[in-house]
């Protein structure tokens, strides 16, 4: 995870235009926030360091005068006037904002956004954690450290993505990410662990609250999608000055890891290696699943099909042909196989439905988009039966289009579609597991999104700042675009890291921010002469 450099200096950017008439300005000007000047010149960046930022005394942040320790230059041609190509936004650190709601390693956060908005990045990605906003009491909101971050993004002139986190984050007080649900949550799930979701073993799932009890009031007498609603309101409210002109698009997370998505396989292992063979387990053994299960059986006569989850799914490293249901001519191509899977995925497509609606209606009237996320679940898409996927609740199968559906719900409600793996190639994967396919999953998914005219947010799913990978996402990013009148897509590198900075990771990723634009608006030519990588990487480190 990041660590903070004790004496990190910082960045000032002044742009020094060759023409008869010269402007010098800081990045912090007011000219580089909301407006854009519509003539194109020919400018010299220098950007140089100082070890004397200090942390703002309120909200708007301060940055003293250039010292002049040590500077570089990058010579590059900047555009003032925006590309007809694709934005880039990076994803903040998970743990930029800390417990107390105070802006982590602040120094060092000007200088990164500096830095980036030099490079010609269009914005910010910050996650706004439900369980250190509204932490220890029911409608007690503590904003402060995010909202000096929006504030340190429009005097930079990037805009902000915020991801409302209604999740946990982590694997527990041991991990340097670790960010549970609120304290008052944990206390009422306490009191009725069927809150969490559960599989056939009992093993209970506590990064977010089951969607069975969606709207019964279980939380100190509000239903979670009223606790969600009401905190949506309440940063509507307060981010208010910045919506449309500094924030221009709000996530709404609708499960683990901000995915609507059954947490089938805990979100952590996702980045393990050998979660390529992960079958998942169906979460649908809380008392709340349950009931509803057992409701739709008696509806349709079927009693014995409600009592629980289907059975012969193996275990979660096994073969799929080995088992009963996920086999090529398994039982889930049975008339019991596809009542419960409809059943299944009908209540996580009904919870995203639920979420989208309310928050359509919040931020109705306001500049701002709204997007929610599909998860990347890639690892037997070459099986007939897809099972990582159903049990995540996408009931995509070999002869079935899961994905469908949820793009037509997230387009009836204005939502942009985000998803990840763009950086993931075939031949990496199969190396793995041969049914593996994270090209062949995104190529369905973007097909569809095209069918529905949604636009497109993507992402990678691993910090990977290799050639290789920037190609990928140029590629699939193509597929997506290549032919629409009116392509809308844009890409969130995930996420700013200590590596992020560093000299031949920072090349790679300002080139790949160049392509993605069209290379019309930043060609540049990193020359630090010698300046060594390692000081590179001190500048902006975490």
């Amino acid at each position: 995870m990041a660590i903070a450099s004790p004496s990190v200096p910082t960045f000032f950017a002044s742009f020094c235009c060759t023409g008869a008439e010269c402007t010098r300005f800081f990045l912090r000007s007011p000219s580089l926030v909301g407006n854009r000047s519509h003539r194109t010149r020919r400018c010299r960046l220098t950007i140089s360091s100082g070890l004397n930022s200090s942390k703002p005394s309120d909200a708007g942040g301060h940055v003293s005068p250039n010292n002049g320790d040590f500077q570089y230059e990058l010579q590059h041609g900047f555009s003032a006037q925006r590309s007809k190509g694709s934005p880039v936004f990076v994803t903040l650190p998970v743990d930029v904002v800390s417990s107390s709601g105070e802006v982590r390693r602040w120094k060092t956060m000007v200088q990164s956004f500096r830095a980036i908005a030099a490079a010609g990045v269009e914005g910010v990605v910050m996650e706004v954690w439900w369980g250190l906003v509204e932490r220890e009491e029911p409608r007690v909101y503590n904003w402060q450290g995010y909202m000096e971050i929006v504030a340190l993004a429009r005097r930079c002139g990037l805009k902000v993505r915020v991801v409302m986190a209604f999740h946990q984050c982590g694997t527990g007080p041991g991990d340097p990410s670790w960010i549970p649900l609120p304290q008052w949550v944990l206390e009422e799930m306490d009191r009725d662990p069927d809150l969490a979701f559960s599989d056939r073993f009992g093993t209970r799932n506590m990064e977010y609250i089951s969607l069975g009890c969606d709207i019964l009031p279980v939380l100190r007498g509000r239903s979670p999608i009223q606790t969600y609603v009401d905190f949506m309101r309440n940063f509507r409210d307060t981010f208010k000055p910045f919506l449309g002109l500094t924030i221009t698009v709000i996530q709404v997370g609708m499960g683990p890891a901000g995915e609507l998505r059954y947490p089938s396989c805990p979100s952590h292992k996702l980045t393990w290696a050998w979660r390529s063979y992960e079958l998942g387990e169906f979460q649908c053994y809380d008392k709340y699943m349950l009931a509803s299960l057992n409701a739709c059986a008696r509806e349709i006569g079927m009693h014995e099909w409600g009592n629980g989850g289907p059975i012969g799914t193996g275990n979660l490293m096994h073969n799929p042909e080995h088992t009963e249901f996920f086999r090529s001519n398994g039982s889930w191509n049975t008339p019991y196989g596809k009542f419960f899977l409809e059943w299944y995925s009908r209540m996580l497509l009904l919870h995203g439905e639920r979420i989208c609606k309310e928050a359509e209606t919040i931020f109705r009237g306001i500049e701002v988009r709204t997007s929610a996320k599909v998860a990347g679940i890639h690892w037997h898409y070459g099986t007939q039966s897809h099972p990582s996927e159903l049990t995540a609740g996408y009931y995509n199968t070999s002869i079935r289009d899961g994905y469908l559906p949820i793009v037509r719900m997230f387009c009836k409600y204005g939502f942009t579609l985000c998803s990840t793996c763009f950086e993931m190639q075939d031949a990496d994967e199969k190396q793995r597991n041969p049914v593996s396919s994270p090209e062949g999953f995104l190529r369905q998914l973007l097909l569809t999104a095209r069918i529905c005219g949604i636009p497109l947010e993507g992402e990678n799913s691993g910090a990977r700042l290799d050639d290789k990978s920037f190609q990928q996402v140029l590629k699939m990013s193509s597929f997506y675009s290549d032919g629409l009148e009116k392509p809308s897509f844009s890409f969130n590198f995930v996420r700013m890291d200590k590596n992020f900075f560093e000299y031949d990771n920072w090349v790679r990723f300002t080139r790949f921010v160049r392509q993605m634009s069209g290379g019309h608006n930043f060609r540049a030519k990193l020359d630090f002469g010698r300046v060594s990588s390692m000081k590179v990487g001190a500048a902006c480190a975490y």
